[in-house]
């Protein structure tokens, strides 16, 4: 019997270990170690964090899922990765550290024969003074909707804000990205138009300055170098597509900024040209910038390997090309395509765990040296179908031997969805509803753009919403292993 281990129970962890336990049936154990008691459909935060849905729509308790698929569940944080045994025995294992209320703190070691790194991100609240508190946690200035509990925090907040505009009070609004670094530049973007959107149900809109501040040297880039797209028969950039929702909804923007320190109701930041500035806020969300959760590597005699197996990021080292090279010669076979690390071939990551080989988008730095670009997205699609992917391999390799083909999912052969949310409602909600293909652009393919126009094309509408609306509902349902689950597209 085989032992798979799964760190980690978000979107790409827990497509991994799901479809790795119902492909291996009872014949070989999967388990899963993740800190959370709770599955998070982190899409939907945004909803929560305008008071448009409750944390218990957008969650479910782990532990009765996996025990019906026969997945042994830990509730537990990875801390230490032993690829090599130890001194005394060769076979692999991990340390855990327990955090439900019953064990909690208590460790424990479990051994492998195939690991599936799908840690996520560290949300790096402290690499801004100000946004963190100094612990790794979100600080007391402004809000996030990274997860369900600071979403549910937001709504409190954004609600308070509300009641002061309509008491007379004028309020600013920032919202976007709290680092030069930051990723996940679309969680921030849904946020601000659903807070434009639920300011003009309310009546207070006019009695709100909202403001956008990014990392991206321009808008519309998404940490994907921007695209362009099919729109209404035309081909439109990104940064026209997103200027002109800016533009009419009236907010305002600064690009292509780092924000390098957060102080009650005032963010500090510097620009791509050197400059600095300020800007005052009543009510802000900022996401942090992402990092590897901290987990260490040691080899059989106990030395510390973690710079061989994670990238100085803290994100795992795969079948990537990492040769440092200048942008001009990035290519899209830099990219990973079976997520196995070079040095363990038992070992693969999946989703945010692991490391990029670069960034998408053209790196840049102020004249100061700060770097301010921002990094790849590795959530949503390629999550799903990476964890997929990688859950196949194993299955493979597990039933066929170590000669066992592995199964590919490049970025840069891999198309991807969005549906950004541009304000909740049956008949009055929007959503910009975009396709990218592929992810990562092959110049050497599309010479032009990067990508193919015929596959990358965007629409905003109220039938983008319904799309949203339908997602939402239909993830959650293939997540909780309802009938028919394995039919729902990653």
């Amino acid at each position: 019997m085989a032992r798979l281990i799964v760190m980690g129970g978000g979107v790409s962890g827990h497509t991994a270990a799901t479809f790795a336990k119902k492909w291996l049936g009872n014949e070989h154990e999967v388990v899963v170690v993740t800190p959370n008691s709770q599955w998070n459909w982190i899409p939907s935060n945004i909803w929560v964090g305008v008071g448009q849905m409750q944390k218990k729509d957008v969650v479910f308790p782990l532990a009765p899922v996996y025990k019906k698929a026969g997945i042994d569940y830990r509730q537990a944080k990875a801390l230490f990765i032993h690829p090599e045994g130890n001194d005394k025995d060769a076979t692999p294992y991990i340390t855990i550290e327990y955090t439900d209320e019953e064990r909690k703190g208590e460790r424990e070691t479990i051994t492998y024969d195939y690991l599936i790194n799908a840690t996520g991100p560290k949300l790096n609240f402290d690499a801004t003074p100000g946004l963190g508190d100094g612990n790794g946690n979100l600080g007391k200035h402004t809000v996030s909707v990274c997860t369900a509990d600071h979403a549910v925090h937001a709504s409190l907040e954004l609600k308070k804000t509300f009641e002061k505009a309509k008491n007379g009070e004028r309020q600013k609004i920032l919202i976007g990205t709290g680092h030069g670094l930051c990723t996940c530049q679309g969680a921030a973007f849904e946020y601000l138009f659903n807070i434009d959107h639920e300011a003009n149900k309310a009546g207070v809109r006019d009695m709100v300055d909202i403001k956008w501040i990014t990392n991206e040297s321009v808008l519309g880039d998404f940490g994907m170098g921007g695209l362009h797209m099919k729109v209404g028969g035309y081909i439109v950039s990104s940064k026209l597509f997103t200027e002109s929702l800016h533009a009419e909804r009236d907010v305002p923007w600064i690009n292509g900024a780092h924000v390098n320190k957060v102080e009650e109701g005032k963010v500090h930041y510097e620009l791509l040209d050197g400059s600095t500035g300020t800007e005052e806020f009543d009510f802000a969300m900022l996401i942090p910038p992402f990092a590897g959760v901290g987990l260490q590597a040691y080899d059989k005699e106990g030395n510390d390997i973690t710079e061989k197996v994670f990238a100085p990021n803290g994100f795992m080292k795969v079948d990537a090309d990492y040769t440092p090279k200048p942008y001009e010669e990035w290519k899209a076979s830099d990219w990973p395509r079976v997520y196995q690390n070079p040095d363990y071939k038992n070992m693969f990551a999946v989703g945010i765990a692991f490391a990029p080989p670069h960034t998408i988008s053209k790196p840049a730095k102020s004249p100061n040296g700060t770097p301010i670009t921002p990094t790849p997205p590795r959530t949503g699609m390629p999550a799903g179908i990476t964890g997929k992917a990688v859950a196949h391999s194993v299955c493979d390799l597990i039933q066929n031997g170590e000669n066992a083909h592995l199964h590919e999912a490049s970025m840069a052969e891999m198309g991807a969805a969005c549906v950004a949310s541009a304000g909740k409602g049956l008949l009055d909600g929007k959503a910009a509803a975009m396709t990218v293909y592929p992810v990562v652009p092959d110049y050497d393919k599309y010479p032009a753009t990067g990508r193919d126009p015929e596959y990358t094309y965007g629409e905003l509408g109220l039938a983008g919403h319904w799309i949203k609306h339908i997602l939402h509902h239909m993830f959650i349902y293939k997540a909780k292993l309802k009938p028919g689950w394995t039919l729902i597209p990653e």
